[in-house]
């Protein structure tokens, strides 16, 4: 028990550490509630996010929450991630690159009854991150020029607790419970390099303090002695999230410094949708696993805020419109010659994935940007004398957002995951 409450502290401290950071720089984070992040621990990655349908009995896989019926008794299981990533932005055949790294996420669980698991931990949900400018002269005058600058930073995260039982043989089921928490700022303000005129700036803020809950099962049909197929089926509960996000313009005068402020708040105007999810994973002797996810976020019917100019009247509401269902789908698998052979190379884990997802938002009426990304990954075991269960993962990202008209995103990511694996719980004899 000591050292479960010494690894949540550990816990703890380390996803302080994780608020501190940016886990993005997309101009496309300015919409919605920003970029989405991938939910999925180290060995996921290595497979580009699949995992609905997986039950490892040595990994965390907190997409699928009946997966924990399966952790391996005797051991207590802490996973650390980290990420470093390049993104190259063009646009008009002009290119720019921008690098970041953040920690990820921890996780830790362990088998508290026969066939119950538990697991808890902190996991990024969304990510604000973005600092860019234009300008432009306006109207004829070519003395007078507009710069548009747009920065916003922030984003939520969870912590959460989660179970799976295993009632009987092949069925599992369980849930997530998470407190989501963050503030999202963003900023867009208009100044001219004539001071007599006034300067227009618009502020944005929301804090968010509320919960999600996400539910899982999990049904593994043996086919023979060495297959099996295993279906799998998420379930998050859509609801409001109880923020108030406003809105404060500022006109402000340069020469004269005189300022005139109004703000304006929506009451109750963030929700989160109900999200579905569904995996296949076809198991061979736990050599060769191959699966297919489908993700659906419903969007479609959320009003989000904006701030628009109706017959000279400024208004700061929510609007129908403005996000779009998101669908996702995943391909990959992964290979290991022979997870409890004597040689490192048996033990060895190789990873692929290939995904394709579509935006969540729009921009001035049109869809946002689709994606395609591709991942390959490894699963190091790390073999000692005292220790021989614990793995890093290793694996490599490569996502394209694009759309005609916008910014192309490439993004090259180096994901890295320590998975360690404790026997906590044997009890020792001494003969």
């Amino acid at each position: 028990m000591r050292r479960i409450l010494f690894s949540a502290v550990v816990l703890a401290a380390c996803s302080t550490t994780a608020l501190a950071q940016s886990g993005t720089n997309s101009p496309y984070s300015q919409f919605g509630l920003g970029v989405l992040t991938e939910q999925t621990s180290g060995f996921n990655r290595g497979m580009n996010g699949l995992g609905i349908g997986f039950h490892e009995h040595n990994q965390i896989n907190f997409l699928n929450p009946a997966s924990y019926s399966s952790l391996d008794s005797l051991s207590f299981i802490f996973d650390v991630g980290m990420s470093g990533q390049i993104t190259n932005f063009e646009e008009n055949g002009k290119k720019q690159n921008a690098k970041n790294g953040n920690l990820e996420y921890v996780v830790a669980g362990f088998r508290v009854l026969k066939h119950v698991g538990i697991s808890f931990g902190v996991v990024p949900f969304t990510n604000v991150g973005y600092n860019y400018s234009n300008s432009s002269f306006v109207g004829n005058s070519l003395s007078t020029s507009v710069t548009n600058t747009y920065s916003g930073s922030g984003g939520l995260h969870q912590v959460y607790l989660g179970a799976g039982w295993e009632p009987f043989k092949g069925f599992a089921f369980g849930a997530n419970v998470s407190y989501l928490w963050g503030n999202i700022t963003r900023s867009v303000v208009n100044s001219y390099s004539d001071a007599s005129v006034n300067t227009l700036s618009k502020y944005y803020a929301a804090d968010v303090r509320s919960y999600r809950i996400d539910v899982g099962m999990q049904y593994t049909a043996q086919l023979s002695a060495k297959d099996a197929v295993t279906l799998g089926i998420t379930y998050g509960l859509g609801h409001k999230l109880k923020a108030d996000p406003s809105c404060t313009v500022v006109s402000k005068n340069l020469q004269t410094g005189v300022a005139d402020s109004t703000v304006q708040t929506i009451k109750d105007g963030y929700e989160l949708p109900t999200m579905i999810g569904a995996g296949l994973m076809y198991n061979h002797h736990n050599r060769l696993k191959i699966g297919l996810d489908y993700s659906l976020q419903k969007w479609a019917k959320i009003d989000f805020p904006e701030y628009s100019v109706v017959n000279d009247q400024p208004q700061y509401a929510l609007k129908s419109g403005l996000l779009k269902d998101r669908h996702k789908f995943t391909f990959g698998g992964e290979f290991c010659p022979n997870e409890m052979g004597r040689g490192f190379a048996q033990r060895m884990h190789y990873r692929a994935g290939v995904s394709y997802a579509t935006p969540y938002y729009k921009i001035n009426g049109a869809d946002g940007p689709k994606e395609i990304s591709a991942s390959l990954g490894f699963g190091i075991p790390i073999i000692n004398t005292w220790n021989n269960r614990s793995m890093l993962n290793i694996s490599v990202q490569w996502a394209r957002q694009s759309v005609t008209g916008f910014i192309t995103e490439n993004t090259f990511r180096l994901n890295v995951g320590l998975t360690f694996n404790e026997r906590w719980f044997a009890k020792w004899k001494l003969n």
